[in-house]
């Protein structure tokens, strides 16, 4: 390890409290995307970011995507905040990708603490947060890096440039074309892409990421009345929209996880031996599935058959109905129009269109078993195609290097179960080879009641961004 690997490691050790005010900070900024009365907030945020950036020596650039529709409005789509520190030729150039946008949380969700304000718990050293692990703490990571060269004196050993964006709990909405359209202007010294939006496969031991599913995500409309009616008028005499809704959600996927649409599992690459192997080698239990789930409630009991249905396999999932009554109490209304909303995971081989297709068609041959009168539309939104990526590249084996020297072991390869579309994009459009370095666990709870981010997750995912940096200067191409 080099001097100023030491001096860095060093800094954010013995900065801890400094660097977890930063992140605190950073989470009191509710900056939820899908919610247009918090779009304030997720403006405020990439302020935050760009402030800060600017503050530690980047030459910092706002860019405005358009207009979204949200909510029944038209409100302005968040910035892309770019960062540009380094400009020697001799040195590699790093392009980090994070997200500076939220999910919704309320304390009445079930949260033991308040969902915007970050709690240290002393007891198990953790940090509560909504975004502590997604994606504000890895964020920050990169800020204390940066913090700690400007504090030291140091120079980087690569270029950095940052591009976060305020709209991935969203869809990404805008950022695709943004890439696409600035990859040789704003993007086009970038020799590599490092992205921490991602978890360890268990609780124990680190992992570098080479692949991710994607998504294709369904509203599914089912209209009948004009308005709510009476169920002691009505119940009986006129055709449920929710009746229908849940006949045909049921159609899509069994208890046991089996995806149920025809044309969908069929375009999924066959297992091999070889592949069942690396899954058996794998350092994983069930009980990492049990602890984050808080239940035993997984489908099989087997190593290999969790570990594929969470990285391999397509999945489908159903995850609301919207129009439905769904406060505490009884009311006997029949709802006169009903959404449900599904999404399927998306494995390599299998192309979203093909995807929309044989759902759109299951779907529709579902619901004219019915012999309803209501009406039906199915509407896909924000498809996205799945990453995978060959590992054999300088940029892998320095965080591969990285993770020993900070973890003292050597990390497992994974793929990821969730969905970052904009990663294939950079891959495709800048034809740089795309990391996923991981700062959190599984168990973080992201997306859920309770985030949180293990204090140790936080100073030494930090410690690892940085000497991933002076790997990455150091490997041969």
């Amino acid at each position: 390890m080099s001097e100023n690997q030491a001096k860095v490691i060093a800094y954010i050790e013995e900065n801890q409290a400094k660097l977890i005010a930063g992140l605190a900070e950073a989470v009191e900024i509710p900056s939820v995307s899908g919610d247009a009365s918090f779009r304030a907030e997720v403006y405020k945020m990439g302020a935050w970011l760009k402030n800060r950036l600017s503050e530690l020596g980047c030459e910092v650039s706002s860019h405005d995507l358009g207009m979204q529709e949200l909510d029944g409005q038209e409100v302005q789509l968040p910035p892309v905040i770019v960062g540009s520190i380094g400009k020697d030729t001799s040195k590699k150039t790093v392009l980090v990708y994070g997200h500076y946008d939220v999910q919704p949380a309320l304390k009445s969700d079930g949260w033991k603490t308040e969902p915007f304000e970050l709690v240290h718990d002393k007891e198990s050293d953790r940090l509560y947060g909504r975004g502590s692990t997604d994606d504000k703490g890895p964020i920050l990571g990169w800020l204390n890096v940066l913090e700690a060269h400007q504090a030291l004196g140091l120079e980087l050993p690569v270029n950095l440039r940052f591009c976060l964006e305020g709209m991935e709990e969203s869809g990404s909405v805008g950022l695709e074309d943004f890439v696409v359209q600035n990859k040789d202007k704003l993007f086009h010294d970038v020799d590599a892409v490092c992205i921490s939006d991602n978890y360890w496969l268990g609780t124990n031991k680190p992992c570098v990421t080479h692949g991710l599913r994607g998504i294709a995500y369904f509203k599914l409309l089912i209209s009948g009345p004009a308005h709510d009616l009476h169920s002691g008028v009505f119940g009986g005499v006129v055709h449920e929209p929710m009746t229908d809704l849940v006949r045909i959600m049921s159609s899509l996927v069994s208890p046991q996880g089996k995806i149920l649409v025809p044309g969908i599992e069929e375009q999924v690459a066959p297992l091999s031996d070889d592949e069942l192997k690396v899954y058996d080698a794998m350092e994983f239990s069930i009980s990492d599935i049990d602890n984050s789930t808080g239940s035993k409630s997984t489908i099989s009991d087997k190593k290999s058959d969790v570990l594929m249905a969470r990285m391999r396999n397509p999945s489908l999932s159903l995850h609301g109905i919207e129009g439905a009554f769904g406060e505490p109490g009884s009311k006997t209304v029949i709802p006169h129009k009903v959404t449900g909303k599904f999404s399927i995971r998306l494995v390599p081989n299998m192309e979203p269109s093909k995807v929309v297709e044989a759902v759109q068609k299951h779907v529709e041959s579902e619901f004219s078993k019915l012999n309803s009168k209501n009406t039906m539309k199915l509407i896909p939104d924000h498809p996205g195609k799945p990453w995978c990526t060959d590992p054999k590249h300088w940029n892998y084996e320095a965080a591969f290097a990285a993770t020993e020297k900070i973890y003292g072991v050597r990390p497992d390869l994974t793929r990821e179960g969730g969905s970052i579309p904009i990663t294939l994009t950079f891959a495709d459009a800048l034809q740089k080879n795309v990391l996923l370095l991981p700062m959190g666990r599984s168990d973080d709870g992201a997306h859920s009641t309770n985030e949180k981010l293990d204090l140790s997750n936080y100073i030494k995912g930090t410690q690892l961004l940085g000497t991933y940096l002076y790997e990455v200067a150091a490997v041969s191409e």
